[in-house]
């Protein structure tokens, strides 16, 4: 036998696996910037997305889930909401890498986990209304982000299906007429988007679900939202968590749901992190304190 010849018996070593190439997102910040709105697709690990759409179905049959029948949410759509207080899978939804630097590029950092619900859009279901995220808040537009919103694919999201509807570029739109015909006849554009990507907008930007059309494809995705640190959250997370789950979450997500203070002032108790405080999170500086005033030894 030659002495580089592979014996019989050998098993050939498969090499290791490689980690996927890094996906740049500089052009997704820019198309944010320019359209409001950007899609990253391959951005989940797929073995993420199984397991999060096997949870949906889970909590979906557990609490008995129905749609909500009114005009915003539809009648055949079911919505599951407050995911971090049902499972520990959803604590690596709010800190995803790729998801967190987009917002951040939009909201700045100490942004915040404004509310974490699942859509389950089924055959039938109408268009939903067209909106802005921010729409509630009586700030004159265009104005600084104060929310930035995200949806995740866990299945294929297609024009039939019922995929997100958006107006590229209506982020940067003064306020509207809400009962302008012209408004009302607003065109708007598909976000179509294999299973295991995800979809990032600015909250100002106009969109809405689509219609699905198809007579058996259940769309299905996890809206993550995010708010500016200094804008209150949809849903309040502190309250609606129990204090034993929030103990599993770890600092960076008790951060993200508001549990630090916002540029060392918002959200503080008595001056120190209510992280700090029941958690044992490392402590923040509270703003005044960060300049002490020098005294004569």
């Amino acid at each position: 036998m030659a002495l580089n010849q592979t014996p019989p018996s050998a098993t050939p070593i498969d090499p290791p696996p490689t980690d996927p190439a890094p996906i740049d997102l500089a052009p997704h910040h820019q198309q944010l910037i320019d359209e409001g709105y950007t899609i990253v697709e391959n951005a989940i690990e797929p073995e993420l997305v199984d397991a999060l759409l096997a949870d949906v179905h889970r909590l979906e049959a557990k609490l008995n889930s129905r749609p909500a029948d009114n005009r915003f949410e539809g009648n055949r759509t079911t919505r599951t909401y407050n995911l971090l207080a049902y499972g520990e899978i959803w604590q690596k939804v709010p800190p995803h890498p790729v998801v967190l630097e987009l917002v951040e590029g939009v909201l700045g950092p100490q942004c915040l986990v404004s509310s974490l619900a699942s859509i389950s859009l089924a055959p039938g279901e109408t268009a939903q209304v067209i909106h802005a995220d921010d729409q509630v808040q009586p700030i004159a537009k265009p104005h600084v982000a104060t929310v930035c919103n995200s949806m995740w694919a866990l299945t294929d999201f297609t024009e039939a299906n019922g995929a997100t509807r958006l107006v590229p570029g209506s982020h940067k739109w003064d306020n509207p007429d809400y009962f302008d015909e012209d408004f009302a006849r607003i065109e708007t554009v598909p976000a179509e988007m294999p299973k295991g990507s995800v979809m990032v907008w600015h909250g100002s930007t106009w969109h809405g679900g689509g219609a699905n059309v198809t007579d058996d494809e259940i769309r299905v995705g996890v809206a993550m939202n995010y708010c500016a640190g200094f804008i209150r959250q949809q849903e309040n997370i502190q309250l609606g968590t129990p204090p034993e789950i929030v103990a599993t979450f770890s600092p960076e997500l008790r951060q993200l749901c508001g549990f630090g203070m916002y540029r060392g002032l918002t959200g503080n108790i008595e001056k120190q992190s209510p992280a700090a405080l029941l958690y044992g999170d490392p402590p923040e500086t509270q703003l005044w304190d960060a300049e002490p005033i020098a005294r004569d030894v």
